[in-house]
């Protein structure tokens, strides 16, 4: 009885050992379905930025050159200092153009003493041929002779004229209202005004150029989105141009768009681009390189991924898992245009309405079944909310952006 008993009990716990292997082996066999976070792609309206390199100019440049030859007497300047329209620079030695200026002078009054003496002579002889007291060729010398004192009278006002003229050059004067730079010539020095020697440069800095330069590519290729209504436009929007300095940190003002040319540089393939920035502190100095962020319009139908979502395949393509109907996760090839903060913009690959895995795609192979819930993660920046910093730029082109919402199934 006993011997039954135990055996009941070794085939009780046989049983139960092999029901357990059972159920692990069909766990095994069933493998469950990865759960994945997806977001879905919609277009959204969201702004177009073009970020191009360039360097800053002066807004005004006047090289202060010498207009008459002499010996420079005295700078009545300090190197560096805000200078006015008008503010005598330098002085000349004035002595050779007094002397110029008095027999200027001299000789004009020596020229109109003439012209009164053969005016009184034409006069009189105008009375005597009237008369036949003498003879008409003897009437016509004396009224050329008039004519003639009155051309070197006329002579004579030239003359003075430019001795006052270039006794004036004497003192060399700023022509704008600017920053004076480095002295190019001393006291005591002999300037000439044939070799036009550089004695100064004044530059207004309350404003700035910026010179950029875009590739004709990129610029065909916005031309094209306008045309494709693709790109919207505005006006308003259009001109406003912020400036990433050398150090990386953001102008605080912001410029306009002046002009861009429309001459296509043969050696580099680029147009210039002009815009003008306020410069009140002098923070921007000319030769400066900076970065100009452009806003150009609008893309209304963009598509924005999540760069947790992008990875890249063995050629380097960037590549997204996609949710297909049948809950499936394919690989999908994209293009990409550029980052807009913490997303990548899509250009093609992926469609309005896409569920793209954004986390858990470690987990999961392309052609295996997933399980698909929304993804939590942060909202998009809104395009009216999005700072320049956060934008991704294309170097000319222009940058085309949207964002994603999450997917609920």
């Amino acid at each position: 009885m006993q011997k039954r008993k135990s055996f009941r009990l070794v085939c009780a716990a046989t049983a139960a050992v092999l029901l357990a292997a059972c159920g692990q082996q069909e766990t095994a066999s069933t493998p469950q379905v990865p759960e994945v976070g997806t977001i879905t792609v919609e277009p959204q309206a969201v702004p177009v930025v073009t970020e191009l390199p360039g360097r800053t100019s002066a807004f005004l440049v006047a090289q202060v050159r010498a207009r008459v030859d002499g010996i420079v007497l005295r700078r009545e300047f300090t190197e560096g200092a805000q200078v006015k329209a008008g503010q005598r620079l330098y002085k000349i030695d004035p002595a050779p153009y007094i002397a110029a200026l008095n027999s200027a002078k001299a000789a004009l009054a020596k020229a109109k003493a003439n012209l009164a003496s053969t005016t009184a002579q034409a006069n009189r002889y105008k009375v005597l041929v009237a008369a036949s007291a003498i003879s008409r060729q003897d009437y016509d010398n004396a009224v050329a002779a008039q004519g003639q004192a009155a051309a070197d009278v006329a002579a004579g006002e030239a003359s003075v004229d430019t001795a006052q003229i270039n006794l004036g050059y004497t003192d060399v004067v700023s022509p704008v209202t600017g920053q004076v730079g480095m002295s190019q010539v001393t006291p005591g020095a002999y300037i000439q005004a044939g070799q036009a020697t550089l004695m100064a440069t004044v530059q207004q800095l309350d404003r700035v150029y910026v010179d950029l330069m875009q590739s004709s590519l990129a610029g065909l290729r916005l031309r094209r989105e306008i045309q494709e209504d693709r790109l919207k436009t505005d006006d308003a929007d259009s001109a406003r141009v912020s400036l990433v300095l050398e150090d990386g940190s953001t102008y605080p003002e912001q410029g306009t768009l002046q002009f861009t040319d429309v001459t296509v540089d043969q050696g580099t393939g680029s147009v210039t681009i002009r815009a003008v920035f306020p410069n009140r502190n002098h923070v921007l100095l000319p030769g400066m390189f900076v970065r100009a962020r452009i806003q150009e319009g609008v893309n209304g139908r963009a598509l924005l991924v999540p760069q947790v979502g992008v990875t890249h395949d063995p050629k380097g393509q960037p590549a997204a898992l996609v949710v297909d109907k049948d809950n499936k996760a394919q690989l999908r090839v994209l293009q990409t245009a550029t980052t807009y903060g913490q997303y990548w913009v899509v250009e093609s690959g992926l469609n309005p309405g896409d569920r793209v895995i954004v986390q858990g795609a470690g987990k999961v192979q392309p052609g295996a079944p997933v399980k698909a819930v929304a993804a939590q993660l942060p909202p998009a920046p809104a395009a009216t909310e999005a700072s320049p910093e956060a934008n991704g730029a294309r170097v000319g082109s222009g940058v085309a952006v949207a964002s994603a919402a999450s997917d609920a199934q």
